[in-house]
């Protein structure tokens, strides 16, 4: 036997009552059939019409969907079974987001989204796509890495190029055929503050017609030299080096990018700098040469202007012996040879992690370290001078928010010095932090921090004050420069050229156009509605600018890069790799409690579409708790079916702040999850209700590691057994009291 609808337990009565008699024996006597009690007729337990409910999404026909982990929908059948069972549709809470998608390359990984799909499918359910562009659960990491700023390593050994006749603007020395053509320009060299030749081809045919020549370069017989310079130009230009008659081949043919692909006479510019280099081997050089000179030829095409940075011509002598200050040999072989540490694993050299993704890094990982000293790499000793001053500076970053220090050996007078790591004269202590992003520390050490007889030093990376940090040090950034030598150690500092903001524009054009094209297209087949733009409204109501002091690790702002059509260009491309018919949202929270915040992302859908693009549905989240303002909640139902726009509940729950919630506030849940539901319904026309999705299936702590911890706000409570909250979403769905037909009879 069983209950009509689903399974509690009751005895069934029979027609019989109880009845005494003098000596107290009971008899059994039969009731009149009028008056008789039929299970039909027994009251029901809330608990008990609750189990007699059908599925969910069987009082609905709209779109019903859940919010759902995919790792717990792929092994936790408990978990699945219930989604598969009263939902039409899942949207993946985490997983198919750019942060756990997207690896340090910038690729794609499908493998557990495919997984979850192939699932979903074969329950018969559909998948909506979260999120395309959002400020968080990004690969922030790599998305700063593009943008991080060109560094120039400095030179390893002095400079045979005397540039002073540049850098004094009268080109004494140096020979051309110009009038006003050729010309030493201010702020316009690679750092934006520094100074480039203008070379400007007017009315020219011939690379000779436009020339610069330099003065005489002494060379040692038998050693080999590299040319190296920065040029661009403000349109697509063309240029060559050639060489006086020391050089055996006046005229080379070269690959002049170094990549093995394409000798020709002539290089290529465009508008972006780029670095043009040269090796002349020794058997380049006519035999008994003591020096040569060489042309920037840029004649070739009439209308190009050129511009090529003064500080970055340099001509250097392979052969020459180091003089650097110190010494990087042993962690470009990534032995570490002379460097001394406390470590084991803990510091090695790794490739493809620097600055550059070609660039060595040293790479120490913190691990069970409380003291700075604990995490230690020591230089080998570095060279000085007395009197002189010194400045060491490198590049720095981490996988989590870290700390560190530089400490140094006994010859400076103070081992431990507090500075202000970032010269900005602000904030003096003993550590510097770190963050996911290239940082510049630097250091200046003065003579009289030396000890008075000091003939050399050396310096520690101090960086184990934090457990279970990862850092990052740019090898060919650690540099340490001789302030009061005019040849700086015989080294340079590297250059840092940061992007432009134009730059910056198009490479997170790039990197959006690179992460949608392949979200949407790889899923073009089994997804067929995105949340494509999220959160994109501050509370009052204006746009999201990015301007903000302290990020998350996953923290990343689109629109700081694209401005206010970052979601014009997200809309457009969603739609331009996926399909025609695809459903298009855009996304945000709070909208009930700031009706302002809902009035700006209606004008906000308004310009995107003003700009071309299409939006199909706006999302409202609606995560809530049971005291939310419900007058609020009415007035921003009727705002979004103004918009004439599909509306989507798009995460709703209602959080009750415990974890352990009394029967009353079970049953205050539960008639929130109804009135939303019937506000809905009521408010938003029919052709216009695109669906509503519950954020999560139950309470159970598996769920709610990371949102909503210590909270009930589902319809399924820790054991995933229906709560008061299931009816009250079931009424709302089908529009009454569904248990007012429940009865206590059984059936077969």
């Amino acid at each position: 036997m069983k209950y009509k609808k689903i399974i509690p337990i009751i005895v069934t009565l029979s027609a019989l009552i109880l009845s005494s008699c003098d000596d107290q024996i009971m008899e059994w006597q039969d009731r009149a059939e009028d008056s008789q009690i039929t299970t039909a007729e027994l009251p029901l337990e809330l608990a008990e019409k609750i189990e007699r409910y059908d599925a969910l999404n069987s009082y609905t026909d709209f779109i019903l969907g859940a919010g759902v982990g995919v790792d717990l929908y792929l092994n936790n059948e408990t978990y699945s079974s219930i989604t598969n069972e009263n939902f039409d549709d899942v949207t993946a809470g985490y997983a198919m987001k750019h942060g756990p998608m997207v690896n340090s390359n910038g690729e794609l990984n499908f493998t557990n989204v495919d997984a979850f799909i192939a699932k979903t499918k074969e329950a018969g359910l559909s998948v909506f796509g979260h999120t395309l562009v959002w400020h968080q659960n990004n690969n922030a990491s790599y998305l700063n890495g593009l943008l991080a700023p060109t560094i120039i390593p400095g030179a390893s050994g002095s400079n045979s190029l005397d540039l002073s006749a540049l850098k004094d603007t009268s080109l004494d020395g140096w020979a051309g055929n110009w009038n006003t053509a050729i010309s030493v320009v201010e702020d316009q060299g690679l750092s934006g503050d520094t100074q480039a030749i203008q070379m400007i081809a007017d009315g020219t045919s011939n690379p000779w017609e436009l020339q610069l020549g330099t003065p005489a370069i002494p060379i040692v017989n038998g050693h080999s030299y590299e040319v190296s310079f920065y040029i661009k130009s403000d349109i697509p230009g063309q240029g060559r080096i050639s060489f006086d008659a020391n050089l055996v081949n006046q005229y080379p043919w070269m690959d002049w990018y170094a990549d093995g692909s394409d000798w020709t006479e002539a290089f290529s510019t465009t508008s972006e700098w780029q670095q043009v280099k040269i090796t002349l081997a020794a058997a380049d050089f006519q035999p008994g040469a003591t020096s040569f000179m060489f042309n920037f030829d840029l004649g070739y095409l009439s209308g190009v202007t050129y511009l090529i940075d003064v500080d970055n011509i340099s001509v250097v002598d392979l052969d020459a012996e180091p003089e650097a200050l110190l010494n990087l040999s042993d962690l470009r072989d990534g032995s570490l040879a002379n460097w001394a540490g406390n470590w084991n694993t803990a510091i090695s050299v790794v490739e493809g992690e620097g600055l550059s993704s070609t660039d060595q890094a040293i790479q120490m990982i913190a691990d069970g370290t409380s003291n700075p000293w604990e995490l230690q790499l020591g230089t080998p000793a570095i060279p000085i001078v007395s009197g002189h001053s010194y400045e060491v500076s490198f590049y720095i970053k981490s996988d989590l928010p870290g700390q560190g220090r530089i400490s140094f050996d006994a010859n400076l007078v103070n081992q431990y010095p507090w500075m202000d790591w970032y010269a900005d004269g602000s904030d003096w202590t003993e550590a510097f932090t770190t963050t996911t992003e290239w940082q510049q520390v630097k250091i200046t050490l003065a003579a009289a921090d030396f000890q008075p007889d000091a003939t050399s030093f050396m310096f520690n990376f101090d960086l184990g004050y934090l457990s279970g940090v990862t850092y990052l040090i740019d090898v060919e950034t650690i540099i340490v420069t001789d302030l009061d030598s005019s040849g700086g150690g015989g080294g340079s500092a590297p250059i840092v050229v940061e992007k432009t903001d134009e730059e910056k524009a198009e490479i997170i054009g790039e990197a959006m156009e690179n992460w949608i094209s392949q979200m949407v297209g790889h899923y073009k087949e089994d997804v067929h509605a995105w949340d494509v733009v999220n959160e994109p409204m501050r509370e009052g109501g204006s746009l999201r600018d990015g301007n903000v002091d302290e990020l998350a690790d996953d923290e990343f702002y689109w629109v700081k890069y694209l401005g206010q059509d970052y979601a014009v260009t997200a809309f457009n491309l969603a739609r331009q790799y996926g399909n025609a018919t695809d459903i298009l949202f855009i996304n945000d929270y709070n909208l009930e409690s700031s009706l302002a915040k809902c009035d700006g992302l209606i004008e906000y859908v308004n310009y995107i579409e003003s700009q071309g693009a299409t939006v199909d549905g706006i999302g409202t989240q609606m995560h809530i708790s049971a005291n939310s303002d419900r007058d609020n909640i009415v007035e921003m139902f009727k705002k979004l079916a103004a918009s004439g726009k599909l509306i989507k509940i798009s995460e709703l729950d209602v959080r009750l702040g415990t974890n352990a919630p009394t029967t009353e506030q079970l049953v205050e849940q539960a008639d929130m999850y109804k009135f939303v539901i019937d506000m809905y319904k009521e408010h938003i026309p029919s052709a216009q209700q695109y669906g509503i999705t519950i954020w999560g299936i139950s309470d159970n702590e598996e769920e709610h590691e990371f949102w909503l911890p210590d909270e009930s706000p589902n319809l399924w409570d820790a054991n995933y057994n229906r709560k008061h909250a299931y009816k009250g979403a079931a009424d709302g769905l089908a529009g009454r009291d569904v248990s007012e037909d429940f009865t206590g009879e059984l059936e077969d």
